[in-house]
């Protein structure tokens, strides 16, 4: 089976260059591009305050963070559950150069851009020129978006999980395999209930097909 990750993050501003740090991030596990059950998640302390313009943004303040790990405690795990899988995010150079920022604090090597699919970069080939913003596409692929009042790490892994189904057919593709099976399974069982009926040939018709041999070339039916 393939595997992949997908993972979100919510920061304190928008440049690591600046100062900006990673304040939460999430991950879920894809099988063959469909969502597992196993997940990461982590509120992360970031050694600075939390700007209140960024707060209206994702809802986490400083209170949320206080006393919560820093990245260099859970970045260990963050790896491991990474693996070395593809990475996918939505406008994926964003998170990756977060990560890389912090990563590169802890003299750990950055994430490789090979590994990197940006689920953006999907949707504006498949929509060019159309709004392809996580809000956006999920309004598209009716996608239900009630419970996002603010952007959260793990709920935006979520809604992304459903929207990158939708932008490579993964759910067709299960209902595809599932519907062949099931008429695969029917089949079969119309077959095995059929109640067996012989086939009576009357004199007349085995007549007509022996004058009918009798006619050809050296027939296969008296090959016995």
């Amino acid at each position: 089976m393939s595997r992949a990750v997908l993972f979100d993050t919510e920061t304190t501003g928008f440049d690591p260059l600046l100062g900006d740090r990673v304040i939460e991030i999430a991950a879920i596990e894809l099988q063959n591009d469909l969502p597992t059950a196993r997940h990461f998640h982590a509120l992360i302390d970031p050694e600075r305050d939390i700007p209140a313009e960024s707060t209206k943004v994702h809802g986490i303040s400083n209170i949320h963070v206080e006393g919560k790990p820093k990245f260099a405690d859970i970045v260990d795990d963050l790896l491991a559950f990474f693996g070395d899988a593809p990475l996918i995010a939505h406008n994926a150079p964003f998170d990756f150069n977060f990560m890389d920022f912090e990563l590169t604090r802890l003299k750990r090597p950055a994430l490789d851009r090979a590994r990197m699919i940006d689920t953006l970069v999907l949707a504006k080939t498949r929509f060019p020129g159309m709004p392809n913003s996580l809000d956006a596409l999920c309004r598209r692929f009716e996608i239900d978006l009630s419970a996002r009042t603010t952007h959260n790490a793990l709920l935006d892994c979520k809604l992304l999980a459903e929207v990158y189904v939708e932008l490579t057919g993964g759910r067709q593709r299960g209902l595809l395999l599932e519907t062949d099976q099931s008429l695969a399974f029917a089949q079969y069982e119309r077959a095995a209930q059929r109640t067996p009926r012989p086939m009576v040939v009357d004199e007349a018709a085995l007549a007509a097909h022996a004058a009918f041999v009798g006619r050809l070339k050296d027939p296969v039916w008296l090959k016995a």
